[in-house]
């Protein structure tokens, strides 16, 4: 190494002193400032967290309302007992809601979660569900076409005779035999639904091209009115009481403009 070159190095040493000094300086003077945002951020993501509020709600199951429905197309006279047996229901439903979180749940998951809110069911209570089968119209998503459904409902176990209870234990009773314990009652009441009032309603003429709806006048616009109507439910109601067997039985009155009553033998075959 030469001598202008140990000079150089000197000097650049030197040249550099200044600026480590400046850098530790500003460092020093910083300090409070960053330690003063720190504690800043933190109070500001303290109170965040403080207003993100958990509710709970609890709603009430109703499980042992005795009652079911089942599709206006099945037939009634086709409902059939199948089996009865003890298990436990949940009586109630739990919802917690994060209000923070999910306010902020469309900008994260667009497809919404199932944690909001998020639901799980609580408070089992013992009980005996009754099964019943009927035959109906097949779902347009079952590829095999079944016709036959299932229903259930559930009782209290002070709800049934105390003769049922005692035949369940040994569990050597027929399907013919437990079906004498319940009776079965369908309805299906009139419901009110809103229909297009056709004798004030106007409908603008035009036709169909490429399956898209052309009007002849542009201008044109419908005018729809609508009208509140009486007409039957889309679906059945069906009631199951549980009885003590006798030689006779009295059906359960049916309400609505179609009702069948089915003795609990004649369900049992």
């Amino acid at each position: 190494m030469t001598t202008q070159q140990q000079m150089t190095k000197y000097w650049s040493r030197l040249n550099r002193r200044p600026v480590i000094l400046a850098l530790i300086i500003i460092g020093i003077t910083a300090l409070p400032f960053l330690v003063g945002n720190l504690a800043n951020s933190s109070l500001a993501l303290s109170a965040a967290v403080s207003k993100r509020v958990v509710e709970t709600q609890i709603r009430d199951l109703h499980p042992f309302t005795h009652f079911a429905s089942i599709p206006a197309s099945s037939d009634p006279k086709r409902i059939k007992f199948e089996k009865v047996k003890a298990t436990r229901v949940f009586t109630k439903e739990k919802s917690t809601i994060d209000s923070g979180y999910c306010k902020d749940l469309p900008f994260r998951d667009p497809g919404g979660s199932m944690y909001c809110p998020y639901t799980e069911d609580e408070s089992p209570a013992p009980a005996y569900e009754v099964i019943y089968s009927f035959k109906g119209q097949p779902l347009a998503s079952d590829e095999y076409g079944s016709r036959y459904f299932t229903f259930q409902v559930y009782f209290r176990p002070e709800e049934l005779p105390l003769a049922l209870r005692t035949a369940l234990s040994t569990g050597k009773v027929k399907r013919a035999e437990l079906a004498t314990y319940f009776n079965v009652a369908t309805s299906r009441a009139p419901v009110r639904a809103a229909v297009i009032d056709e004798a004030n309603s106007s409908f603008c003429d035009g036709n169909y091209v490429d399956g898209n709806w052309i009007q002849k006048d542009p201008a044109c616009k419908d005018k729809v009115s609508y009208k509140t109507v009486s007409r039957p439910s889309d679906y059945i109601t069906v009631q199951v009481d549980p009885v003590s067997p006798g030689p006779q039985q009295t059906a359960l009155p049916a309400g609505g403009d179609h009702s069948a009553d089915l003795s609990a033998r004649e369900s049992g075959r």
